[in-house]
């Protein structure tokens, strides 16, 4: 089996998260993609964050058409900060799966930040890491060795961002083609983001 893990916070997960998911999918011959929400994410220690039960909803409901997509509450049941390295190690044991079939997923922003994860290079050696190109990010100052060891994807780019769909709901303003329906009924129905 070939697993593609794309973790986040996904507050919400959005159009974007599923046109690069499926497109990544089809480009790199995966059998499931396994969306993975983040618990508590190191990077934002300082931020608000919807609860993990909310995000993890929201995301069931986004991949329940995809037989290809399934929606991973490991972070969360694992609590505390949630850090990829351990991640990976867990859904590597619990598939046996190589390094080749095991391919994370991430934006080019968080490869930007990649020398500041924890055990980056451990993150290398545990996965195969397949990079979405984000408009507007510099990889200049990555290491060499993180960007030869990075295959860069492309696909298109989709400038939707979470921050701007809960900025939009907080204005009263429509989410509709930003994230599925089910979705948006859910933030509406539990008075999200207001």
């Amino acid at each position: 089996m070939r697993l593609g893990l794309y973790g986040g916070t996904f507050d919400p997960i959005h159009m974007g998260h599923l046109i690069t998911a499926e497109m990544a999918r089809e480009i790199l011959a995966l059998d499931k993609v396994m969306f993975v929400v983040a618990c508590s994410p190191p990077h934002k220690q300082d931020s608000v964050i919807t609860e993990p039960a909310h995000r993890l909803a929201m995301a069931r409901l986004a991949v329940a058409s995809n037989p290809h997509f399934e929606v991973s509450d490991l972070e969360i049941r694992r609590g505390g900060i949630s850090y990829t390295v351990e991640t990976l190690a867990a859904v590597r044991d619990l598939y046996g799966l190589s390094q080749e079939d095991l391919v994370f997923l991430m934006g080019q922003d968080s490869l930007a930040d990649l020398p500041n994860w924890r055990e980056p290079e451990r993150i290398l050696s545990l996965a195969t890491v397949v990079v979405f190109r984000r408009p507007g990010v510099s990889l200049n100052a990555v290491p060499s060795h993180f960007l030869s060891a990075a295959r860069m994807l492309d696909t298109p780019l989709i400038e939707i961002s979470a921050t701007d769909v809960r900025r939009r709901v907080r204005e009263g303003r429509s989410i509709r083609y930003l994230v599925p329906d089910a979705v948006a009924e859910y933030i509406a129905r539990h008075k999200l983001y207001r």
